[in-house]
């Protein structure tokens, strides 16, 4: 089977939900497994990722992995790939990886493929499954035999589990030449995300729709969401109209979430947006149109007006919370 490095997404040190899910796939789909993490907090990752799978961790947390934009990272990568032998390398598919994983790839004359939403090996190659056409097709991808295979995995495509364990830690030696100095970092603005998780880590979601009407709308679905301490996500009519921001678009050209429960208000439920959130383990659909498409996939849907909806079921949940 081939041996897997995944490239670890964290955020100085937190390692973030998607990598968790990509160590397990690889832990249970590959052979040997190994990361990269690379950054400040890189070391204390590293506690954390054995126990999803990886025996190894090619570790570079030198300051020039945050100083400058996307380059030097890529020349760690090379170089993890390169000492580690791995023919498959699992990244999470999001821009800032992405963007690193792509470049590597080219350095590396690897061939690339993206949004894997499952993965089963042919011997040492890897078979990809991904939605196309706003999820209504799937396609299976290989890489030419002979390539390093390049795979970004789409958030919640595979369950984390634990299976215990620690990760060696081997230092990696970079050199950042003149060019990957081009463009440095001068100024780093972190979202605020008001207390809220992540819709692609939170177990809730409470997600509207262009059915609000207004961006005013959304304060009722923060209400709901932090009876539930939910993350808040929102379809791309909402956030292409201004009511919220893009970072919270769930859909095909936005995040890719798998709650234990997801709740949408306002959302009529097209293909772009289901392509998002159809995998769901529980999902309530609030609509006033009975033929809304939402409700073909919701398991439990209420025909009415959200804003007669939703406060009563405010006020049940704070009840029963006593």
């Amino acid at each position: 089977m081939a041996d897997i490095l995944v490239f670890v997404d964290h955020d100085k040190g937190t390692v973030k939900k998607v990598t968790a899910q990509m160590l397990t796939a690889a832990k249970q789909k590959g052979g040997t497994v190994t990361a990269a993490v690379f950054g400040e907090g890189a070391a204390a990752a590293v506690e954390r990722i054995g126990a999803f799978g990886a025996s190894k961790a090619y570790v570079w947390e030198a300051p020039e992995a945050d100083q400058y934009a996307t380059e030097p990272q890529v020349a760690a990568l090379v170089k993890a790939v390169q000492e580690s032998g791995a023919q498959v390398v699992f990244y999470a598919a999001e821009p800032f990886t992405n963007d690193i994983a792509a470049r590597a790839a080219v350095r590396l004359g690897a061939g690339v493929v993206t949004d894997a939403n499952d993965v089963v090996f042919e011997g040492d190659t890897a078979v990809v499954t991904k939605a196309i056409f706003g999820g209504d097709m799937t396609s299976r991808c290989r890489v030419k035999d002979g390539h390093i295979q390049f795979i970004s995995v789409k958030p919640n495509a595979f369950t984390a589990e634990e299976s215990g364990g620690s990760a060696e830690a081997v230092q990696l030696s970079v050199d950042v030449d003149d060019n990957a100095k081009r463009a440095k970092i001068v100024d780093t603005v972190a979202q605020s995300a008001g207390g809220r998780p992540d819709v692609t880590e939170a177990a809730v979601i409470v997600a509207g729709g262009r059915g609000l009407g207004n961006a005013e709308g959304f304060g009722l679905i923060e209400q709901l969401a932090d009876t539930l301490k939910a993350g808040v996500g929102a379809s791309r009519a909402a956030t292409d109209a201004g009511w919220y921001p893009h970072s919270h678009q769930i859909g095909q050209t936005g995040k890719t979430v798998s709650p234990t429960l997801y709740i949408g208000a306002g959302i009529s439920g097209a293909i772009q947006h289901r392509a998002g959130m159809q995998t769901s383990q529980t999902i309530i659909a609030i609509n006033k149109d009975p033929e809304a498409p939402i409700f073909s996939i919701a398991d439990i849907g209420i025909v009415g007006d959200l804003y007669k909806v939703i406060p009563p079921l405010v006020a049940e949940i704070n009840a029963r919370k006593g």
